[in-house]
C-alpha cells in the first residue's frame, strides 16, 4: 500500500511540475520525516527546484502543496509545509488500514527472463561454510524476483556452474591416481565401498585435497615432476575421452550429487547445471573465438611476455594507444593453446544471452525437486520435454570479489563486440569472504593459537584443510537449537522437535549471512547467530510465534482477525494511543517497497535488516498493549488485526529469505 501511495504522489508532482513550470525531473527522492506526528512522507523536491526557477523553496513548496491538495490522492490526508521548504505528506490512516488489511499492494516486477547464477562449487571436496554465502545470497535473490502471490515478479531461472574440468578436480584425480594409486576401475570400486560404509564421498574428497596439496610442495627436488603430473591431468580432462577424463567425470558427478543434497537442506534449489566439459566439448568457446576475433576484440600477440597467445584489451586500462606490445593484456589464450578461465566465461556468457548461434547445451534430467526438475547439460541429445535456459534478458552472477578482475573482463568483452545491451544487463553480485571467530573456531574442535586468539577473524582454507564443512555446521547449529527445543517444548514428538530445531537452525544460519551487506566481511559465530536476542534469525521467529500465539489464545485466525477491519471504527489510530499502532501497519505496508529496492541494490541485507526492524516493532507494539486482557471489543479487534498483519508480514518478509517461521520455539 505504502508504494502504491508513493508512486500515485510522485506521478502527481511530475505532472504539476510540467503542468506549471515545464519542468521535469529524472528522479524524485522521498524521504521519511524525522518523527510520525510529522507524516509519513517528506519531499524535498522545492530545494530541487530553487535554482532552477530562481525562487526560495518554500515559495516552490507552498505552490505545490496547494496543487497536491486540490488533486485529492486517493489516501492522502493532507500535505504541509515544513522547515524551509519540505513537503510532509500524511496519510489517511483509516483508509491506509483498510487496503493493508484487505492485502493491496504495489507489484514488483515485469516482462522478461532473468538469469541468475550462483553456488559454482568446483566439485572437488564437501561445500563449506564461504560457499555458503554465495548459495544463501543467489537464492534470496532469485526469491526476490520470482512471481509469487504476493507480486507479478520476472521469469528466472538458477544456475548453479559446474567447473568439473579445471584445476581443483584435476587435483582430486591426481591424489586418486598418484597418492592412493587407483585406476578407473579402482575409483568404481572405491565409490562402491564409500556407499557401503556410508562414508561420503566429498568428505573423503576434502582430505585428499589437503593431501595432494601438500604433496605437490613437500619434495623440492619433485617439485617440477609434480606441477607437470598436475598440468598433464588437467590437459587430460580438458581433451575429454580418456580414462583420466572418465575418473574425473566419476568424482565430479558424485561431489555433486552431494552438494545438491547440502543446499536442498537449506531449501536451495537450482534448475540448471551448465558443465565445462559441454563448453568444451560443444565448442562453445569455437564459436566465441572466431567472434571476438571479427570484432577485432582478440589479437596474437606477437613479441613481449605474452607472444603466442591470444589476448584482449584488458578492463579500464587506458584507451591510449600502445606502442609496441600491451604488456597488461588479459590472455585469453595461452601459448599452448589452453583457454583461460576468462575466455571460457565469456563465451559462457555469450549463450546466456543467446549470442553464440547455433550454439545450445543438450539437457537432462539430473535431480528431482518436490516442484521440478534440475537438469544438467549433455553434449548428447536431450530428454525429452527438456526446456531451454539461454538467452536472458539480463543475467545475475553471485561470484565472489576476488573474481571482479575476470568478470570486468568479461563484461569489456561484450562491448568490445558491440553488445552494449547485454554488458549492461550483466550484473557482477559480488560479496566478501566468510571467516571463523576464534570462540567459533574453537567450539568446533580446531586448535587456535593465542595470537591467532586475539584476532577478530580467522580465514577458512579449503586446500590448507581449516575451514567448516556446511553439512557439519548444519548440524551443530541444529543440535543447539534442539538443546533448547527439547527443554521448552517436552511435550512435542521428537520428529517434531527435531523438524522445529531445523527450522530455527536454518533460519539462524541464513539470516547471519543476509543481515551484512555483500561487501562486508563476515565473521561467522554460531552462537551469535542462534541468540534469540539481537538482530538474529530466531528473534524475528520469535516474534511471529508471539504473534500466532496471541491469535490462537484468543480463539482468532489471521484471516479472521484481518477481515474484522472493514467494520471497525479507526479513529483511534489518529491519537497518541494508537500511534504505535500505526506505526505497526504502516511499516507492514512497505514490504514490496523493500522488494524494489533489493532487486534494484542487489543487495538483500536490505530486507533482511527490514525483517528485523518489522519484528522489534511488532515486539514494541506487543509490550504497550496487552491484547488478551482487553475488554474493549472494538479495541480488542483492532489490536489482534495488528498482530495478525504483523504476523503475515514477517512471515512473508522471512520467507523471501528463505526461512520458515516455526510453530513454536
Amino acid at each position: 500500500m505504502y508504494r502504491i501511495v508513493q508512486q500515485q504522489l510522485l506521478a502527481r508532482i511530475q505532472a504539476i511540475l510540467l503542468e506549471k513550470y515545464d519542468v521535469t525531473l529524472a528522479q524524485l527522492a522521498v524521504e521519511q520525516p524525522p518523527q510520525i506526528a510529522m507524516g509519513e512522507l517528506a519531499l524535498p523536491v522545492a530545494f530541487e527546484l530553487a535554482k532552477r526557477l530562481r525562487k526560495a523553496p518554500r515559495a516552490i513548496a507552498t505552490e505545490l502543496a496547494t496543487e497536491l491538495s486540490a488533486a485529492n490522492l486517493e489516501g492522502i490526508a493532507s500535505v504541509e509545509i515544513a522547515g524551509a521548504g519540505y513537503l510532509n505528506v500524511k496519510l489517511d490512516r483509516a483508509a491506509a488500514v483498510r487496503k493493508i488489511a484487505s492485502d493491496v499492494h504495489a507489484n514488483v516486477g515485469g516482462p522478461g527472463f532473468r538469469l541468475v547464477e550462483h553456488t559454482s562449487i568446483n566439485p572437488n571436496k564437501a561445500a563449506h561454510i564461504g560457499h555458503l554465502r554465495n548459495a544463501i545470497l543467489g537464492d534470496t535473490f532469485q526469491r526476490l524476483l520470482r512471481p509469487d502471490s504476493y507480486k507479478t515478479g520476472y521469469e528466472v531461472g538458477v544456475q548453479n556452474y559446474i567447473d568439473n574440468t579445471g584445476v581443483q578436480v584435476a587435483d582430486v584425480v591426481v591424489g586418486l591416481v598418484h597418492l592412493e594409486g587407483k585406476t578407473l576401475l579402482g575409483v568404481r570400486e572405491l565409490l562402491t565401498e564409500l556407499m557401503e560404509s556410508n562414508t561420503l564421498i566429498d568428505y573423503y574428497c576434502w582430505g585428499l585435497y589437503a593431501r595432494v596439496s601438500q604433496w605437490y610442495t613437500a619434495d623440492s627436488e619433485q617439485l617440477a615432476a609434480r606441477k607437470q603430473i598436475r598440468l598433464d591431468t588437467l590437459h587430460a580432462l580438458e581433451e575429454g575421452n580418456n580414462e583420466t577424463a572418465e575418473i574425473a567425470d566419476l568424482i565430479a558427478t558424485a561431489v555433486l550429487r552431494r552438494h545438491l543434497e547440502t543446499m536442498e537442506r537449506l531449501s536451495i534449489e537450482y534448475d540448471f547445471l551448465p558443465r565445462e566439459s559441454e563448453i568444451l566439448s560443444l565448442h562453445f568457446w569455437d564459436a566465441a573465438r572466431e567472434l571476438m576475433l571479427a570484432k577485432g576484440v582478440l589479437y596474437l600477440e606477437t613479441e613481449g611476455k605474452n607472444k603466442g597467445c591470444l589476448v584482449m584489451k584488458r578492463a579500464g586500462s587506458s584507451d591510449e594507444e600502445v606502442t609496441g606490445p600491451d604488456e597488461d593484456a588479459k590472455v585469453i589464450v595461452r601459448s599452448n593453446g589452453t583457454v583461460t578461465y576468462v575466455g571460457k566465461d565469456i563465451a559462457y556468457h555469450l549463450w546466456k544471452f543467446g549470442l553464440l548461434p547455433g550454439k545450445d547445451f543438450g539437457y537432462v534430467r539430473f535431480h528431482e525437486y518436490p516442484s521440478h526438475c534440475c537438469w544438467i547439460s549433455t553434449a548428447g541429445a536431450s530428454d525429452e520435454g527438456a526446456p531451454t535456459f539461454g538467452k536472458a534478458d539480463a543475467i545475475y552472477n553471485v561470484i565472489d570479489s576476488r573474481q571482479n578482475d575476470p568478470q570486468n573482463n568479461v563484461i569489456a568483452a561484450l562491448r568490445g563486440m558491440g553488445y552494449t545491451e547485454a554488458a549492461d544487463r550483466y550484473t557482477h553480485f559480488s560479496y566478501e569472504m566468510v571467516a571463523l571467530t576464534p570462540r567459533c573456531a574453537m567450539d568446533l574442535g580446531y586448535t587456535v593459537s593465542e595470537e591467532d586468539q586475539k584476532k577478530s577473524y580467522l580465514e577458512v582454507s579449503g586446500r590448507k584443510g581449516f575451514g567448516v564443512k556446511a553439512d557439519d555446521l548444519l548440524d551443530k547449529l541444529i543440535a543447539a537449537a534442539k538443546a533448547q527445543v527439547d527443554v521448552r517444548n517436552p511435550e512435542l514428538t521428537e520428529a517434531e522437535r527435531l523438524s522445529i530445531s531445523t527450522q530455527i537452525a536454518v533460519g539462524a544460519l541464513r539470516y547471519f549471512m543476509l543481515r551484512f551487506t555483500r561487501n562486508t566481511v563476515i565473521a561467522f559465530d554460531f552462537k551469535d547467530a542462534l541468540s534469540f536476542e539481537g538482530e538474529t534469525g530466531p528473534y524475528i521467529q520469535y516474534a511471529i510465534v508471539r504473534a500466532a500465539n496471541i491469535l490462537r489464545k484468543s480463539d482468532t485466525t489471521e484471516e479472521s482477525a484481518l477481515a474484522a477491519i472493514a467494520d471497525l471504527d479507526l479513529s483511534v489510530l489518529s491519537t497518541e494511543e494508537g500511534t504505535v499502532m500505526w506505526e505497526t501497519w504502516l511499516a507492514c505496508s512497505k514490504l514490496t517497497l523493500l522488494l524494489e529496492q533489493c532487486i534494484a541494490t542487489a543487495e538483500p541485507a536490505y530486507l533482511a535488516k527490514y525483517a528485523f526492524q518489522l519484528a522489534q516493532q511488532f515486539n514494541n507494539f506487543y509490550h504497550r498493549h496487552h491484547v488478551l486482557n482487553e475488554t474493549d471489543a472494538a479495541k480488542k479487534a483492532l489490536l489482534l488485526a495488528t498482530a495478525a498483519v504483523a504476523k503475515r508480514e514477517m512471515v512473508r518478509a522471512l520467507g523471501y529469505l528463505g526461512i520458515e517461521a516455526p510453530p513454536v520455539m
